[in-house]
């Protein structure tokens, strides 16, 4: 089979790739996944995730883990990333933040012309389709179904009131002029349709309604291999599907977007990577890019968590399976109840010193006890309050297990390898338990589960070592830029490889200073342009 574009990976990116791409009657497109459809009732309805995240049993979830780390008392980290058309928008929290302008301005110091903050504010208002309207921050027509939560509870209230409490203002709206402050997440989440209170994944938004196009070909449960290459040109991709080797050819270009830890990974399966660590791994080197794999930048995540006597959230109880019962019906008839919830209802961004230009921690307050990633379950009632640090200074790096492409990749964030990570760190949980002890939520606090008062500075980063991990946003591994570890040009090239682009959060050469998703669409949405306007350039040639 032949097309003009081969997408590999059909979450966040690829799902907007392959729409805004096909939008183009003229062009072929064929989009290869290694998950299913995404449509699914735990998909579409926001509390599946629960189901879906812990990756036991792996449902929409690669669930993969990392390499014992260091800076962790040495346990291995869990990393769940979406295996569906949406990627990790199908099984995420669907919390719908941007980052700092300053990030994208970050972007382009670095090198990375055309991606500065006001060169990407009109993808974004592009993208969404706001409840609040259009206004110069936001947009009102996009794909992207962004809403207020359908029920908020009343104790993720009382976290924004407790943050006042301390001095922490109130803010509406993350996405607005200025980030910091507390309140509650918008979600992408349907609103203004029959799927009201519905995921709205970037596949949801973006791909399903476009799948009948005749341009389009859409391949679920196909696994690529390996990029199938002529000498130093991109012309296909290998995958394997129902037991199955096939190949499929691009006319005009391949474009990665398995995410952080795939892109990397089918690289270097393709032979294109840190000559070193291919050889070692018995792969034969096609191109020697050290920077592929290399930059992994997560957010590590603390959480704080108590028990309450407050049934209002989601527990393991009589009166909470009572309720969950009537939460259901209540989601399908109009799409509100516990079901339309997020989990993180509320947060905030904290500046950890009052002479910061911007914040540098974020909190996610959960109505759930959340234990190592739901995997850890406590019979009870409780909450959640988890921190992170935004711009952390510890890189990572994704490698190769070995030459099988069924073998999941090699990750190693190398988490708290930098003290001042550790640092800030420790300064997140200390501020995060400050919120948690003022009145508005001590009203709700029976017992906390693992903190106490009297821990010293020792005592509790010994704690925070034996229990922090990730909250999901990895990036970094083919960063843009022009530097000798770019392994992307600003237009999202592969450096060397002629035919050939990484669009995906593996592109970001600097984590943004908030959640991922957003941006990730954001970055597809500029790529599709780009690849539009080379496409339209090759043709303007031909025809001159």
């Amino acid at each position: 089979m032949e097309f003009d574009y081969v997408i590999v990976g059909g979450g966040s990116a690829g799902s907007v790739l392959a729409a805004r791409l096909s939008e183009n009657p003229s062009v072929t497109v064929c989009l290869l996944d290694a998950g299913g459809e995404g449509k699914g009732i735990l998909i579409r309805a926001p509390l599946g995730m629960v189901a879906m995240l812990p990756g036991r049993p792996k449902i929409n979830n690669w669930a993969f883990e990392t390499v014992p780390q260091s800076g962790l008392g040495g346990r291995r980290g869990y990393q769940p990333r979406g295996r569906t058309l949406g990627g990790s928008s199908a099984i995420n929290a669907m919390l719908y933040v941007r980052g700092h302008p300053s990030d994208y301005d970050d972007w382009a110091a670095l090198g990375c012309h055309g991606w500065g903050w006001s060169d990407v504010l009109p993808l974004f208002r592009r993208s969404e389709a706001n409840v609040r309207g259009e206004d110069d921050l936001h947009g009102g027509a996009g794909p992207l179904q962004v809403a207020e939560q359908r029920n908020p509870r009343p104790i993720s209230q009382a976290f924004i009131e407790a943050a006042s409490e301390v001095q922490i203002r109130r803010n509406d709206d993350f996405n607005g002029p200025d980030q910091e402050g507390a309140g509650l997440y918008q979600v992408t989440q349907f609103w203004n349709d029959r799927r009201r209170g519905e995921r709205c994944s970037a596949a949801a938004a973006y791909l399903h309604p476009v799948m009948g196009r005749s341009n389009l070909s859409v391949i679920t449960g196909a696994r690529a291999t390996r990029l199938l290459m002529d000498g130093l040109h991109a012309k296909g991709v290998c995958y394997r599907k129902d037991g199955t080797e096939h190949r499929v050819t691009a006319r005009s270009e391949v474009i990665l977007s398995g995410g952080t830890f795939n892109s990397p990974q089918l690289l270097m399966l393709s032979g294109i990577g840190p000559g070193e660590h291919l050889r070692s791994r018995g792969i034969d080197v096609v191109k020697d890019l050290p920077g592929v794999g290399r930059n992994l930048q997560d957010h590590l995540d603390f959480i704080y968590t108590a028990k309450t006597r407050n049934t209002d959230v989601l527990g393991l109880g009589a009166i909470g399976a009572y309720k969950l019962i009537r939460h259901i019906l209540d989601w399908r008839r109009d799409g509100s109840g516990l079901v339309a919830s997020p989990g993180a209802e509320a947060g905030a961004f904290l500046k950890s010193d009052p002479s910061l230009s911007r914040p540098d921690l974020q909190l996610h307050f959960v109505a759930a006890l959340v234990d190592d990633h739901s995997r850890k379950l406590h019979w009870g009632y409780g909450f959640s309050c988890h921190v992170c640090a935004l711009r952390p200074y510890s890189r990572g790096d994704v490698g190769l297990n070995g030459p099988d492409p069924l073998l999941p990749p090699r990750i190693d964030p190398n988490y708290l390898s930098d003290e001042r990570d550790a640092f800030l760190m420790l300064k997140g949980a200390k501020r995060t338990r400050e919120i948690m002890q003022a009145p508005s939520m001590r009203q709700y606090l029976d017992r906390e589960v693992y903190t106490r008062d009297g821990m010293d500075d020792e005592e509790l980063m010994a704690h925070i070592r034996a229990r922090a991990d990730t909250i999901y946003h990895p990036v970094g591994t083919c960063k843009m830029g022009i530097d000798s570890m770019a392994v992307t040009d600003p237009e999202l090239k592969v450096h060397g490889v002629g035919g050939l682009r990484v669009v995906d959060a593996a592109v970001m050469p600097t984590l943004i200073g908030g959640n991922t998703n957003a941006p990730t669409i954001m970055i597809a949405e500029k790529a599709a342009d780009m690849i539009s306007a080379d496409a339209r350039g090759r043709s303007g040639v031909r025809s001159g």
